[in-house]
């Protein structure tokens, strides 16, 4: 089956296997090229079994799995002529010297369950486990509280009536896990209120602390995601009246960061500034749109934060997962199908926040659970509950595609929050999306017009206020798509969408008025990261020509030559992937009218609650129902390591 070599040449490795394997897609020639030179430099023989290993491991890893486990694993094996058995070829694989157990610095690690590392993946999660096993195990005694002080805060912070009558208030019992716990976990949908619920915990966290303990720090995976939580934070803290707040509410910082710039970046490094031996000078670290954040950054950041520090992550469990590897979130909040409480902490949350617990919220003595770390927030307060957008999101989020499907057909929703039609054909596509695509742009238009015209009249005294309004009508409204490439991916769309907005004179021109575009990398220089969205205007701040205008803090924007900003692309449409941490009143959502591998459950329900208020949807049934059912997995040992086997 393989060839031979002369004797004394340096061993290839074997790629029979591998060269099918990449001819079907399975793995690539990069992950070939990752295997040989692992068979050729670490092992005196040419090794069947690593060698498809090693590309195996590569490619799921770049695919965004932590590990590859042993069952696929073992299923690519039987493609080898002469297999020699499961035992056989894992002992083999054992056996090797590129291959160590856990805790050994070899290229690959294999674990007792039978999970294949490269070892830089092991130890993130080694790491990442350990850090927060070890803010969980350090979590305070419920009776080292104030408990009068405390139960009279929360009452006063989350009164009477905030949660559905009958239900326990989850809000409430997870600013009481905030307090209890070094390490927490707010899970929700949009607008079940976790940056307002984050607001009323730091509040009564700085009530709490000692003057030395006072600094908070705020930050989200991208910039735009930031710029969110900040402005929440700062909206919530509006709202926060209590006896006491005034002595800390100017403790609750404002300002946001992405990750990477608290962390402190290395330029052309991928270690930060802030890590093991030199730790963030923060007592506690919020951390928004934690489902994005990819298990190499969660590690980081766990290892970089103070002993005495304490870490809140805010997020949607069922969102989609990070770009790059693992599933974080997921699995630290897949402590089991349903979150459950030990019945000692039932009745904490009792004694505390007057919220009796169900019976099932509530697990067995002597099952293993959360202890209260984490909380699913589950009342939405942004769109009427039972609305079509809530109910349909319910449903996608339960795989329940039959209950999706019928509320497609009916149509029946309050207000016009929901539409839905086929996907349409490719020589159909321009004539389906024209009227709303019009509709959803016009006033964003209109505002484009008045900068141009302001420019041109030498009028620069309201260009803020100008600019504000632009960026407020922009984001009204959004197409989202599931593709990059092909007649419904957002590259195309694009390009559709400019012709049927831009006026004649303009569409042969890149840069024109209103041209809307998204950064596609960091530049630490100029202070633009990957997902930062910008617009081509006459500079009616300083009357300068044509700029490129990104929002800033505080109101405060920053303009740049086109030529100066980093990779970009125009942004009418754009992906799922890209528009997790956003939300718009209105959008457009289109699946591809065939199955694709990245259709998904999780796409289909973040797509869905970008909406705010209204949800156009167009897709096929089928195409719909085969994505709802289609849950993603990505192999990891993160959530066995944090809460034992299921």
């Amino acid at each position: 089956m393989f060839r031979t070599f002369t004797a004394g040449a340096k061993l290839p490795v074997k790629t029979d296997v591998l060269d099918f394997l990449a001819s079907q897609n399975v793995i690539s020639h990069l992950d070939i090229r990752f295997a040989r030179f692992l068979v050729e430099q670490f092992t005196k023989s040419d090794s069947r079994e690593l060698a498809l290993a090693a590309a195996m491991v590569s490619s799921d890893t770049r695919k965004g799995h932590i590990c590859i486990d042993q069952r696929k694993l073992l299923d690519q094996a039987g493609q080898l002529e002469s297999f020699p058995g499961e035992e056989a070829w894992m002992a083999a694989l054992a056996g090797s010297a590129v291959v160590g157990k856990e805790g050994e610095y070899k290229p690959l690690i294999l674990d007792s369950a039978g999970r294949l590392y490269l070892y830089r993946y092991w130890k993130y999660q080694d790491t990442l486990a350990q850090g927060i096993m070890k803010l969980i195990k350090e979590s305070l005694p419920p009776d080292s509280l104030p408990a009068e002080s405390i139960k009279e805060e929360l009452d006063q912070l989350f009164p009477q009536g905030n949660a559905p009558s009958g239900e326990p208030d989850w809000q409430k019992i997870a600013a009481l896990s905030a307090v209890l716990n070094k390490f927490c976990v707010i899970s929700g949908g949009p607008g079940t209120g976790k940056t307002t619920t984050v607001a009323k915990i730091l509040a009564l966290l700085l009530l709490h602390a000692n003057q030395k303990e006072k600094h908070v720090a705020l930050a989200a995976p991208t910039g735009k995601a930031a710029a969110r939580l900040q402005e929440a934070i700062k909206k919530a803290k509006g709202e926060l009246q209590f006896p006491g707040i005034e002595t800390v509410i100017h403790l609750i910082p404002e300002q946001a960061s992405t990750l990477h710039r608290l962390l402190g970046t290395i330029q052309g490094k991928p270690a930060f500034r802030f890590n093991q031996a030199n730790r963030l000078p923060f007592n506690i670290v919020v951390v928004d749109e934690a489902s994005m954040v990819d298990l190499a950054l969660m590690s980081k950041l766990v290892q970089a934060l103070p002993d005495h520090a304490r870490l809140i992550l805010l997020g949607d469990k069922d969102q989609l997962a990070s770009v790059e590897a693992g599933s974080v979130l997921g699995d630290i909040c897949n402590t089991d199908q349903r979150l459950r409480y030990s019945k000692s902490f039932a009745h904490i949350c009792e004694q505390f926040c007057g919220c009796p617990l169900g019976e099932n919220d509530v697990i067995a003595d002597g099952q293993r659970g959360s202890d209260g770390c984490i909380v699913q927030l589950q009342h939405c307060y942004r769109v009427q509950e039972g609305s079509t957008i809530s109910t349909l999101s319910n449903a996608v989020r339960e795989q329940n595609a039959a209950e999706a499907l019928q509320l497609l057909k009916s149509a029946v929703c309050p207000e016009s929050f929901f539409a839905w039609q086929e996907t349409p054909s490719y020589n159909r596509l321009k004539d389906a999306i024209e009227k709303e695509v019009a509709e959803g742009f016009r006033e964003y238009f209109g505002k484009i017009y008045d900068a141009v015209e302001a420019h041109a009249s030498l009028q620069f005294e309201n260009g803020a206020e100008i600019l504000k309004n632009i960026f407020e009508k922009f984001t009204a409204f959004r197409v989202l798509c599931a593709l990059r490439k092909g007649p419904y991916g957002v590259e195309y769309l694009n390009s559709l969408i400019k012709n049927i907005l831009v006026e004649e004179k303009y569409k042969d021109m890149e840069w024109y008025p209103g041209r809307p575009v998204m950064v596609l990398e960091n530049d630490y220089t100029l202070r633009l990261f990957n997902g930062d969205v910008g617009i081509y205007l006459p500079d009616i701040i300083s009357g300068q020509g044509n700029r490129v205008f990104f929002p800033g803090a505080e109101g405060h924007y920053t303009a740049f030559l086109p030529q100066r900003i980093p990779r970009h692309e125009t942004v009418y449409a754009m992906t799922v992937h890209k528009s997790q941490g956003s939300e718009f009143e209105s959008v457009l959502f289109m699946l591809p009218d065939q199955m694709s591998p990245v259709l998904s459950r999780e796409l289909v329900y973040t797509g869905i609650t970008r909406a705010r208020r209204k949800l156009s949807l167009m897709c096929s049934e089928s195409i719909l129902k085969e994505a709802i059912e289609k849950l993603t997995k990505r192999d990891s040992g993160l959530r066995e390591a944090l809460w034992g086997e299921s």
